[in-house]
């Protein structure tokens, strides 16, 4: 199934964006919801937080005083992070019953408020954050929950700011505008890339590459990649496998086709197949058909072999590359980088040739090949720069 994490601050109308997706057709866990029920009374969660905060933060009816249970925990980080201790483990495994019981072409929706500040943005296939401006979730914490301006300025101030929820997000909705606005963005992440997501994680299928288009440099590609390597990691742990940012999108300022290229190094590829394959596919990664090779260099020698995987997400292509650890073709992926990276003369020369074969040569196949004569030259070049620094991979 299909897993989304949803996020955004307190205010942010986050709930807005559940509902919908609950009307669109998604299986969303609430994980405020389950929180609750976790330390409902009776339930060993509650008598946990008694043991560690006292009776205090019981009600008249021994429920719990979530009032004043907060007004203990949100001014004392130690105090909250015991609080997390006793409620996090509880409402994880209530929410992973709550997926298992989904079902197997569910898209299930993870409402998690704190997930970036917990750190499980790399368990879920995509992340979505809601983002608003703080003065409006004030007003709406004034306003919807009667909370006072003071308490509600301490509860945005321990959360997750903007740029951090931004760094862990896939997607990110604005909600500054109406809820129609709010509606039509949630319809169209739904329609576009949500059911089609599923679709493809649950036939094993990637996205297929299209007509060379060269993008812009994008300042966030690292950052999109280092989303991505942290989904890898999840999928593959306990193994901590090397993975690199490779390609162009690795170099800054560097236009390039709007593809992540990552390399997984594996110790052989008899390691690339079986269980490797699997938890990758599952992930969201899975392998393109077929075999794979990288053209030699200097031309002449033996293929390169490797397999190749691509994204189920039709919002984030992604090339990654599975190579053998110090095998040829890892060490020469490696090496263009950090070459182009290193020489701003031969980036200049590069994204010239590919400023020139994308009018002319727009078909990945055709694009792939016109580039040959010019990286057996700068091969030969960063085989000079690697000997003459020092350099190794």
């Amino acid at each position: 199934m299909l897993k989304v994490g949803l996020t955004g601050g307190i205010g942010s109308g986050k709930s807005a964006v559940a509902r919908r997706l609950v009307e669109r057709g998604a299986v969303v866990i609430d994980s405020d919801r389950i929180a609750r029920e976790v330390v409902a009374p009776g339930t060993e969660g509650l008598a946990e937080i008694v043991a560690a905060f006292s009776d205090r933060v019981l009600d008249a009816t021994g429920a719990l005083d979530r009032a004043a249970l907060g007004a203990l925990v949100f001014a004392d980080e130690t105090a909250r992070r015991r609080l997390e201790a006793i409620t996090h483990p509880r409402v994880r495994a209530r929410s992973a019953e709550l997926a298992a019981a989904a079902g197997p072409d569910a898209i299930v929706v993870n409402d998690v408020p704190l997930l970036v500040e917990v750190g499980l943005a790399a368990t879920y296939h995509l992340v979505v954050v809601v983002q608003t401006e703080v003065a409006t979730r004030l007003a709406r914490l004034e306003r919807d929950r009667g909370m006072a301006r003071a308490e509600a300025e301490r509860r945005i101030a321990v959360q997750a700011d903007d740029a951090r929820r931004r760094a862990a997000a896939d997607v990110v909705l604005t909600n500054d505008g109406s809820l129609a606005d709010l509606h039509a963005a949630v319809d169209a992440l739904w329609d576009e890339r949500l059911r089609p997501y599923e679709a493809n994680l649950r036939e094993r299928r990637a996205v297929p590459s299209g007509r060379v288009v060269l993008a812009e440099a994008d300042p966030t590609w690292p950052q999109q990649y280092a989303r991505l390597a942290a989904r890898i990691r999840h999928a593959l742990a306990p193994a901590d496998p090397r993975l690199d940012h490779i390609g162009s999108t690795a170099v800054p300022g560097l236009a390039a086709k709007d593809v992540i290229d990552i390399q997984l190094t594996v110790p052989t590829l008899a390691d690339a197949d079986g269980p490797l394959a699997d938890r990758l596919a599952a992930a969201g990664f899975p392998r393109l058909p077929g075999e794979w090779w990288d053209k030699p260099r200097p031309p002449g020698s033996g293929r390169w072999e490797k397999r190749l995987h691509g994204s189920a997400d039709p919002g984030r292509p992604v090339h990654l590359h599975v190579r053998p650890a110090d095998s040829p073709g890892w060490r020469y992926a490696l090496l263009m980088r950090d070459h182009l990276r290193a020489d701003p003369d031969q980036r200049s020369a590069y994204l010239a040739l590919k400023r020139e074969l994308a009018a002319s040569a727009p078909d990945s196949a055709t694009w792939t090949t016109a580039k040959d004569p010019w990286f057996d030259e700068e091969h030969l070049r960063a085989e000079q720069w690697a000997a003459q620094t020092g350099w190794r991979p």
